[in-house]
């Protein structure tokens, strides 16, 4: 698996893997459906070194060819310290989501000045809460979240994660360039 900034040219990519239904109705800000234009505009926008937001490419996906990895899905740290991801339907289940999770998490251990991250997951989205624990976060409240694709508020489970926390099962320090 690589996490890497996007570029313009994975629009297209980023269009096909998160255009689907059952993935938008699954995040707050992502529409449906959602177009070339709009991805091509995700791409295009600045960030800061305190906002980092990486696609996820599986290079043992099953429509991964000649060595290429396929765009799978994305990951990211809001201005709110807020963790977010997603993943294409083909991509649930191979545990790119956990692995995902935990390098992101580590770098904002590392190299991010912050103390927590938060996330949130629907309810009818049980998957996403397991991933979270995996990670170590613990579920906080409870709310609703307006859903763009859903174009309702939906109910959810808000999640914190304390980064001075070192206890996480999986914990291993991540290796810093000087």
């Amino acid at each position: 698996m690589t996490l890497r900034p996007a570029w313009a040219e994975d629009a297209a990519a980023l269009a096909a893997a998160i255009g689907h239904a059952e993935v938008a109705r699954m995040l707050a800000q992502v529409p449906y459906p959602y177009t070339l234009a709009d991805a091509e505009l995700w791409t295009a926008l600045p960030r800061g070194a305190d906002e980092p937001r990486f696609v996820i490419e599986a290079h043992d996906h099953p429509t991964a060819r000649g060595g290429r990895p396929v765009l799978v899905g994305g990951i990211g740290i809001s201005d709110d310290d807020q963790l977010g991801y997603w993943l294409t339907p083909s991509a649930w289940g191979r545990g790119y989501a956990t692995e995902a999770g935990r390098a992101v998490v580590e770098m904002a251990r590392h190299a991010l000045p912050i103390t927590r991250l938060r996330a949130r997951h629907f309810t009818d989205n049980p998957s996403s809460g397991r991933v979270l624990r995996k990670l170590g976060f613990v579920p906080v409240g409870a709310g609703a979240t307006l859903s763009a694709a859903r174009t309702i508020a939906a109910a959810d489970i808000e999640y914190v994660l304390d980064l001075d926390d070192r206890c996480a099962p999986w914990h291993d320090p991540m290796p810093m360039a000087a």
